[in-house]
């Protein structure tokens, strides 16, 4: 199962929820699953909402009874004289805990440090690789204030509104995300807005620093809309999830859902979501190659088991003749797009070369899966793979070289009988 998140308007926690929440067939399964994690004083619901005309679903989280207001609300009761409202901006806050005035502000506003956080998400109603996933999802929020700051994480306290309004999206998406069964998440570039968002230290350029710091490495651009489209939690749940950021390749849509915002801009303010049941379609490598002609054949093949360890998609070797007619090898490897620069460390440092060239590929891929079939000498696994209305299915060589090596006989007896039984399947 392939999604694909359109981020034209930025992203927020509780609009990526929302617009996950409309792919799945039964709503009220998941809001009584968050209504039962055990998060006292927690409020969740969900309404219907229109932006420029496009119908979708928002989000309603109370932390007792307070609704995370918007900054533009916040900013205009600023200039009426009034109390500004709650938003997640106002929860960052640096103590020492043994100052006096720390504990007497602890006593009359709640927070929480980071310690605080992980403890409740461990203890929620959830899988463990839900609250795995949320863990790592918080861990980026963590990281990212305490860069911003420049104090241990430890340090940090979060505002009680806001930190567990920032739990709820985290583990609401986590959790969403398992209950669809997507396993291939990808994301256009993210707009993340432009001018000043106003928090606890003052007004600071969007993007905020701390979604600023979560962001590196993820393609983002601003734009004449004023104000913040991305969020911290927005993008450290798009950071964490998503394998891909670029622009939509070919598939084949089955749902869409709509995350609407709280504000309202000149252009509809929702997170898009794309859920695609065959995520056969397009792909993304790297392909990196160097040209060798002062290393002995061993030590090369030292290197492409050394790559292949490091989790490269393929190695191979051609021979080429480089200038003067020298005899050489080339060395070729693919990889996913975020490993390239580590695998370009390793041939730099176990090849004699002095650089490396590499280049983005798209591919055409299909689906596969395992199975198990029965022989005489012991199960072996077969790779079925499918896709653009093909189908092949093969046993696995491991497994077959395993079973002739422990039963003193030929891999091509045991390769035959696994077919054998591969087909006996398919009667």
């Amino acid at each position: 199962m392939k999604l694909y998140l359109e981020c034209s308007m930025g992203a927020a926690g509780d609009m990526l929820m929302a617009a996950l929440l409309e792919l799945l067939p039964d709503k009220d399964l998941f809001l009584h699953r968050m209504r039962n994690l055990g998060l006292s004083g927690v409020e969740i619901d969900c309404s219907t909402a229109t932006k420029c005309g496009i119908t979708g679903t928002k989000m309603h989280i109370r932390i007792g009874g307070v609704e995370e207001g918007s900054l533009d609300a916040d900013l205009t009761d600023r200039e009426r004289g009034r109390q500004p409202r709650a938003h997640k901006h106002e929860h960052v806050h640096l103590h020492d805990p043994s100052d006096s005035a720390h504990q007497e502000h602890e006593h009359t506003h709640r927070h929480y440090n980071y310690q605080d956080i992980c403890g409740i998400i461990e203890n929620l109603e959830l899988a463990e690789n839900v609250k795995k996933e949320a863990l790592s999802v918080y861990k980026l929020l963590g990281e990212a204030e305490s860069s911003v700051h420049g104090v241990p994480v430890e340090h940090i306290h979060f505002h009680e509104v806001g930190s567990l309004d920032a739990v709820v999206d985290i583990v609401g998406c986590s959790l969403l995300f398992q209950m669809l069964g997507v396993t291939q998440i990808e994301a256009s570039p993210v707009h993340v807005g432009s001018g000043f968002v106003r928090c606890a230290h003052g007004v600071l350029p969007v993007p905020a620093p701390a979604t600023a710091h979560i962001l590196r490495g993820v393609p983002i651009y601003g734009g004449k809309i004023k104000g913040e489209l991305c969020t911290p939690t927005g993008a450290a749940l798009l950071k964490h999830f998503v394998s891909r950021f670029g622009d939509m390749e070919p598939m084949t849509v089955t749902k869409i859902g709509y995350g609407m915002g709280t504000k309202d801009f000149e252009a509809a303010n929702c997170v898009r979501a794309y859920l695609c049941e065959n995520a056969e379609t397009a792909d993304t490598v790297v392909e990196i190659s160097c040209n060798l002609d002062d290393m002995t054949p061993e030590a090369i093949g030292f290197t492409t088991e050394l790559l292949l360890d490091n989790g490269v998609l393929d190695v191979f070797t051609t021979p080429i003749f480089m200038k003067k007619n020298r005899p050489a090898t080339m060395l070729t490897c693919l990889c996913k797009p975020d490993d390239r620069h580590h695998i370009s460390l390793l041939l730099l440092e176990h090849t004699t070369t002095l650089g490396v060239r590499y280049q983005t590929l798209k591919r055409d891929v299909m689906n596969y899966k395992h199975y198990k079939v029965r022989t005489p000498y012991g199960e072996i696994r077969i790779k079925s793979a499918k896709g653009h209305g093909y189908a092949k299915e093969k046993p696995e060589y491991e497994d077959v070289r395993a079973a002739a090596l422990n039963n003193n006989v030929s891999f091509t007896r045991v390769y035959a009988a696994a077919v054998a039984m591969m087909e006996s399947n398919k009667e």
